[in-house]
């Protein structure tokens, strides 16, 4: 009776078929937020977090974390501004001055050698302003990347609303830069299924909305745009400017945010796999040590009609290495009937 059955590896550029395929990747796609869902609806802030570190980012639940332990944050907001304006603090006067710190954080992530300011498409006075906004999604929930095309964001501020995507669908050959692919944040929709763009990036006026970097889960918006009233296509967000003054610009663009009640968004993975073909030959694996199949006294089957016969059903596979340690163990759906006259081929799936 076999117990062990070894698999025939064999090398990657063999002619010969193998037992073991190796490194097999797929791209999925799916839902990016909380429990996999495509969507947030729902938009809550912690009093700790905000009372911590509030005035550099916020971040942002799908579930209140004051009554949900399980909650997680999904994403944060942030407000940088190049010289520091909109927070406390600047030369020979106490404060953090988190504005600039945040700007320069994000400058250095996602600018090349020699930027210091983001520079968006279009014409007009915006293209390089002093302030963005940013979106920075969790690494748990993006885990390696967005999917360019398939996320829509809504603004609101009153009676003012954006719905915001990418222009990757129109891109075919997109920047490449320090912050790995770079897309622009335009207006429009993708509700019927493909990207519908009101206006495209460079025929904006004032600079354009936004850059998204679909590699790092970062989206940064044109501050100057938001501000701009809804008739020069804003929402009159009201960004706080002060020198040495906390302009609670974070809370401003969260409740924009939480008002448009939509972010859609899937993530990108690559998934890697090892495929296992457990080949059962008729003639092996066709007796078993539970004590049922046999009687301990002289060795006799317990089922008259197993002699000659034996019968027994496969219900799960153990891999062991070298050494014999379990390392994983695959479980079938239903028992699988194994006898002299039926063989099977047991394929084991590991992604990782």
């Amino acid at each position: 009776m076999a117990i062990y059955k070894e698999f025939d590896i064999q090398p990657p550029n063999s002619a010969e078929s193998g037992d073991v395929i190796n490194n097999i990747k797929d791209i999925v796609s799916s839902g990016m937020w909380a429990e996999g869902a495509a969507s947030i609806t729902t938009f809550f802030t912690s009093s700790v977090q905000s009372g911590s570190s509030g005035d550099y980012y916020l971040d942002a639940f799908a579930s209140n974390p004051q009554s949900d332990s399980q909650a997680k944050s999904q994403f944060s907001v942030a407000f940088g501004h190049f010289n520091g304006s909109g927070s406390l603090g600047r030369m020979g006067i106490v404060g953090n001055r988190a504005s600039a710190a945040v700007y320069r954080q994000l400058s250095q992530t996602l600018l090349g050698p020699g930027e210091d300011q983001f520079t968006f498409a279009g014409t007009g006075a915006n293209i390089t302003p002093k302030y963005v906004y940013a979106i920075a999604v969790s690494r748990q929930q993006l885990r390696e990347k967005m999917d360019p095309g398939n996320w829509e964001l809504h603004l609101k501020k009153g009676s003012d609303i954006l719905k915001f995507i990418d222009d990757s669908g129109a891109t075919t050959n997109p920047e490449v830069n320090q912050g790995g692919r770079v897309f622009n944040i335009v207006s429009g929709s993708i509700a019927s299924g493909t990207a519908d763009i009101k206006t495209a990036a460079a025929s904006q006026t004032d600079g354009a909305y936004g850059l998204f970097y679909p590699d790092l889960g970062l989206l940064i918006f044109n501050g100057p745009q938001l501000d701009a009233s809804s008739g020069n296509k804003g929402i009159a967000l009201a960004s706080g400017l002060g020198n040495n003054v906390n302009g609670d610009n974070n809370t401003k663009f969260y409740e924009a945010v939480k008002a448009g009640v939509y972010f859609q968004s899937r993530r990108e993975e690559v998934i890697t796999s090892q495929h296992y073909f457990c080949r059962v030959p008729n003639k092996e694996f066709n007796f078993s040590s539970n004590p049922t199949f046999a009687t301990a006294s002289d060795g006799s089957f317990t089922q008259a009609t197993f002699f000659k016969n034996p019968k027994t059903f496969i219900t799960q596979v153990g891999l062991y290495n070298d050494a014999g340690e379990l390392l994983a163990v695959a479980k079938l759906s239903k028992p699988l009937l194994k006898s002299y006259s039926r063989e099977a081929i047991i394929k084991v799936k590991l992604d990782f």
